[in-house]
């Protein structure tokens, strides 16, 4: 018994004293269940923001208690440009364009975002059906009609393939430059790189053409087995998904550099890469919509490299967006790559 008691208490002071253990066994977990408390909390979604066209009874006939209700849930705004408008909620800056045909209530709305399209889809069945209740028992004073901004042919492959290419590239330039880097540094590769007659310039431009040619196979790989096995429709602009993901490879690299510098073994090296770029693409939407998610998280979200390449990505490859929808990105990841590079230069160390 007394060595039971003494093997466990050594034991749990290992575990204790163990900080790398610690972390991943409780503060990692930890971090993850904040995580998901903040997307999946029911504190209420974010307000529709909708634009209404022209006269729509449905709407403008409602009693004010049922009007109160609705803008609970929708900000409904006068519009006179039906084609701008349009072309809001196919960039993603409204959730839907409202119209009046007869007796139709007429629903245009972006399928780029299944929940969002999901919500006004229900929303609006809800005002129709609220509509018709004064005609119950005769014909229904409205009907309903939903039409997608898109080609209605589109596939929800159209909206998942940015997002998983995205995190497909910032795992592997994160990843292989911190396990590079502290592989070589264990190994004394990078000592004897250091002495030989070789340029450091020499040795960085290597790791950045191989991360690129890597990325850039990644990509042809994702989009020719979308294409031609999921049936992804890619619009006129997605060749300039190229520069986001050459700028994107750059800004994941920088961080695989810093993750790399700092750490001493591999297995730190993993851990750390793994602690940036998981929780990331959870919220960067990667793996679903930020929609519902509350203010201070989307606020975090726009903050992140992975968040604009994402949504660059989107635009160009499935909203059919230009040039103008690149600019921002492409200059929030080279200066990100730009900041992280330089930290990792001042904290870089050729000797384990």
């Amino acid at each position: 018994m007394t060595a039971l008691t003494s093997l466990s208490r050594a034991m749990l002071l290992g575990f204790v004293r163990d900080r790398m253990t610690l972390f991943w066994a409780v503060l990692f977990p930890l971090m993850f269940l904040v995580l998901f408390g903040g997307l999946l909390t029911n504190d209420g979604a974010p307000k529709l923001e909708v634009a209404q066209v022209g006269d729509v009874a449905a709407l403008d006939d409602m009693a004010p208690e049922a009007r109160d209700a609705l803008e609970q849930s929708i900000e409904i705004t006068p519009a006179t440009d039906e084609a701008k408008a349009l072309r809001e909620v196919r960039d993603g800056d409204l959730a839907a364009v409202i119209t009046e045909e007869g007796d139709r209530l007429v629903v245009h709305y972006s399928q780029a975002d299944q929940v969002t399209a999901a919500r006004v889809r229900g929303t609006f069945q809800g005002i129709v059906d609220s509509a018709n209740l004064a005609a119950a028992g005769g014909t229904p004073a409205f009907t309903l009609e939903t039409q997608q901004v898109e080609d209605e042919s589109l596939e929800p492959i159209q909206y998942v393939t940015p997002g998983l290419l995205g995190w497909a590239i910032a795992m592997s330039a994160t990843f292989g430059a911190a396990v590079n880097l502290v592989a070589w540094r264990q190994s004394g590769l990078l000592r004897r790189l250091r002495l030989a007659p070789i340029r450091t310039s020499s040795v960085v431009l290597a790791r950045v053409g191989v991360s690129v040619l890597v990325a850039l196979g990644q990509t042809a790989i994702f989009l020719g087995l979308a294409v031609g096995a999921f049936g992804l429709v890619l619009s006129g602009s997605w060749p300039l998904v190229i520069p986001l993901v050459l700028a994107g490879t750059l800004a994941f690299l920088s961080i695989g550099l810093l993750a790399g510098s700092i750490s001493k073994t591999e297995e730190g090296a993993v851990g750390l890469a793994n602690f940036i770029v998981l929780p990331m693409a959870f919220l960067s939407g990667s793996f679903f919509s930020l929609e519902g998610a509350p203010d201070w998280l989307q606020a975090i979200s726009r903050l992140l490299p992975l968040r604009h390449l994402n949504e660059a990505m989107l635009d160009v490859m499935v909203r059919g967006q230009g040039v103008e929808a690149i600019w921002a990105p492409l200059a929030i990841l080279l200066g990100f790559a730009a900041v992280c590079s330089l930290i990792a230069s001042r904290v870089f160390r050729w000797d384990a």
